[in-house]
């Protein structure tokens, strides 16, 4: 398997993240950031399905071959980035639209969530980098527990923050 090298340690590349343009990497940087934040590995990569189509279909295509396990495209505009890769890997795919357009991101949304039947494409919200990487968290954590008991404290801290963001209002309340 492919590994990248993190502050010292190596890390296998568990998940395959493309952008469509580097106009992206504003939005797609949210899902490395939310990855290593996780000690999970990974590889990116600018590939078009329309100006670099072979080039997007064989890094598709040969990517559980080497090692990765989840895939994640984000592209705007068009969007047929994650269905043109889905369409040639077996791996999980998850699409993020971007707000590429005077459409805010609608259409690329549209092109992901349409994908014909047999073709999945798991989608998240417009711009919604940090979900696509923590739903390629939650497939991995299928087999490894260890990414399991870090969403599970993950998701305790989330709590934890909403509880101190209400005490914060309570007291802004009583003070009307």
């Amino acid at each position: 398997m492919l590994a990248v090298e993190k502050e010292g340690s190596f890390l296998e590349k568990q998940v395959l993240v493309i952008m469509g343009s580097d106009s992206d990497w504003s939005i797609m940087k949210k899902t490395l950031e939310t990855l290593r934040e996780f000690g999970v590995g990974f590889a990116v990569h600018v590939a078009s399905a329309h100006r670099t189509t072979e080039r997007a279909l064989a890094m598709a295509g040969k990517a559980h071959e080497e090692g990765f396990e989840v895939i994640i495209a984000g592209a705007g505009a068009a969007a047929h980035l994650p269905g043109v890769l889905a369409a040639v890997t077996p791996l999980p795919v998850i699409g993020i639209p971007i707000n590429a357009t005077a459409l805010q991101g609608v259409d690329a949304l549209y092109a992901m969530v349409q994908m014909p039947s047999g073709i999945p494409v798991a989608t998240v919200a417009i711009d919604g980098a940090k979900n696509a990487a923590l739903l390629a968290i939650q497939i991995l954590s299928v087999k490894e527990g260890k990414l399991r008991k870090q969403l599970i404290e993950y998701k305790k801290k989330m709590v934890t923050e909403v509880m101190v963001k209400d005490e914060k209002i309570q007291k802004l309340v009583a003070e009307i």
